[in-house]
């Protein structure tokens, strides 16, 4: 009699008899939604969190980056992990350590502290969010995968929606840190299910794991960060800053020798040899780096320069995910018809001139004129990423051999994550130079003493959060006011046109990249020797 033992599944267990969809769906579902609220609901809570801890600009970026540093450097070793040692049981500890960052994050009393239990969260969310997909894969039956893990999208895309409005409705209501702490229960929902209604499996074929290309993946990666973010208040002549960036490139030439010559590397560089899967990384890089920093700088600028209370700039948001959700089954049937290279020009163009909407507005702009303000770039981008996500997932799986689309969908996810690392380090780097630079100008213009120009020169550093020297007489406080909130909407408007640049830039890799094996198979003249 043949084996009912089927790979992935522990042996001696009953394939028939391992759970229902239904509550592999709901674990996985419940657990998703920790990462996914808190990423979208945190940076409409920035400003009440800033406030409250008395956070410098510096202190903002490390609060969103040390989470998504842990989590971008980690999470293809979560899923090696979880395939070697057991999926259900990384996942469970994916969700514990990520539990235990909330709590004390919610608790955190500096935002030093919470930069560090942030940092505790993305190693927990990196053992976590690729044991979702995991699980569902292993223990849901082939015939029934495509419905799971369309509900498990459906689920964590209406999470993601009701971010921005839960973080700006609890930070309005000065409960920011609630953010953290909804967690809890969710996680705690999780791990009951998985206890007793999720079996254990693995992959009994994993290799070894690749601990060298890990260690120097993080290395890498928090150096960049820390000298691209520092080096705006130290200067590029500090022997830290640039002994960091030097370490940053170091390691990231060592972690690419490493992966040539692993027996099983964290990321296969050969699969860079197809045009349309290197092609696609880097349309993710571009388009993904300047979303990140857009909705980083675009929240605090409606709150902190337009006057929005936090529910509006969570609500003010919420088109931009709807459109994507409605957009993306649409762009998934276009793609079928017409391939992806089409809508992976389209729709990073399209973003990138919404991004450049962005910079429009003035000082003028208030909640009433939301509609011919923001509203039209927060659309375009909308439109534009609702026609991009779907094709550009469908390049990334169609670009390589089936047998590797699970480690290409990793690599992607990834380079994603790494995106907005890298986006806030830089461009976050960029604006506050930029914001210090157009205050400290603009001093000389005013009669102040020595004394209250050291003052306003150190308040540059709160970004914000920014508040004139205390003495001045009503009318120039109230000007100096002024001043600080033309330096956060131009550096609010250079960063969105440098955004608008990034996404003009992913759509020209689109169309150099993506399908070039296809094109240079149908041109004779532009074969290689070997082509076929």
């Amino acid at each position: 009699m043949a084996s009912t033992h089927q790979p992935g599944f522990l042996p001696g267990q009953d394939p028939g008899q391992t759970g229902s969809a239904r509550w592999v769906l709901t674990a996985t579902i419940l657990a998703s939604s920790m990462a996914f609220i808190d990423s979208t609901a945190l940076d409409i809570a920035l400003p009440a969190l800033q406030a409250d801890l008395d956070a410098s600009g510096k202190q903002l970026l490390w609060i969103v980056n040390a989470y998504l540093l842990l989590l971008s450097s980690l999470i293809l070793a979560g899923g090696s992990l979880g395939d070697r040692f057991g999926r259900k049981r990384i996942f469970r500890l994916g969700i514990l350590t990520f539990t235990a960052g909330s709590l004390a994050a919610g608790l955190a009393p500096t935002a030093d502290w919470l930069i560090a239990f942030r940092a505790v969260q993305g190693a927990g969310g990196a053992l976590m969010v690729p044991g979702s997909l995991a699980l569902l894969s292993a223990t849901v039956a082939d015939h029934e995968q495509g419905r799971a893990i369309g509900t498990w999208a459906a689920f964590t895309t209406v999470t993601a929606i009701l971010g921005p409005v839960l973080g700006g409705a609890l930070a309005s209501a000065g409960l920011w840190r609630v953010v953290f702490f909804i967690n809890l229960p969710l996680a705690a929902g999780s791990l009951a299910i998985l206890q007793r209604h999720v079996p254990e499996s693995r992959d009994e074929t994993a290799g070894r794991l690749d601990l060298a290309g890990m260690l120097l993946v993080t290395l890498a990666l928090g150096s960049l960060t820390y000298g691209a973010i520092e080096a705006p208040e130290q200067g590029l002549r500090q022997p830290i800053v640039a002994g960091s960036l030097l370490l940053g490139v170091a390691s990231l030439a060592g972690f690419l020798w490493v992966e040539r010559r692993a027996a099983s590397p964290l990321v296969p560089l050969r699969l860079f040899s197809s045009p349309t899967f290197a092609g696609a990384n880097l349309h993710t890089l571009l388009l993904y780096a300047a979303l990140r920093a857009a909705f980083f700088f675009l929240g605090l600028t409606l709150i902190q320069t337009h006057g929005y209370p936090a529910q509006l700039a969570g609500l003010a948001l919420v088109p931009f995910t709807l459109l994507l959700a409605l957009l993306s089954r649409w762009s998934g049937d276009w793609v079928d018809r017409v391939g992806p290279r089409p809508p992976l020009v389209l729709g990073p163009g399209l973003t990138g001139v919404g991004f450049g909407l962005l910079a429009l507005p003035g000082l003028g702009s208030t909640p009433a004129n939301y509609w011919t303000t923001y509203l039209p770039g927060i659309v375009v981008m909308g439109i534009g990423m609702g026609i991009t996500v779907a094709p550009l997932t469908t390049a990334v799986m169609t670009a390589v051999p089936r047998a590797q689309v699970g480690v290409a969908s990793g690599v992607n996810n990834a380079v994603a994550r790494t995106a907005g690392v890298l986006a806030l380090a830089v461009l976050g780097g960029v604006a506050l130079l930029s914001f210090r630079q157009t205050l400290v100008g603009s001093m000389h213009t005013f009669d102040l003493s020595e004394e209250q120009m050291l003052l306003l020169a150190d308040e540059a550093r709160e970004f914000g959060n920014a508040q004139p020297p205390a003495g001045l007489d009503p009318t120039t406080e109230a000007a100096i006011r002024q001043v600080i909130d033309h330096a956060l909407l131009d550096t609010f408007r250079r960063t969105a046109l440098l955004c608008a640049g990034l996404g003009l830039l992913s759509a020209g890799a689109g169309a150099v990249f993506i399908g070039a094996e296809t094109r240079r198979q149908q041109d004779p003249a532009r074969r290689r020797p070997g082509d076929r």
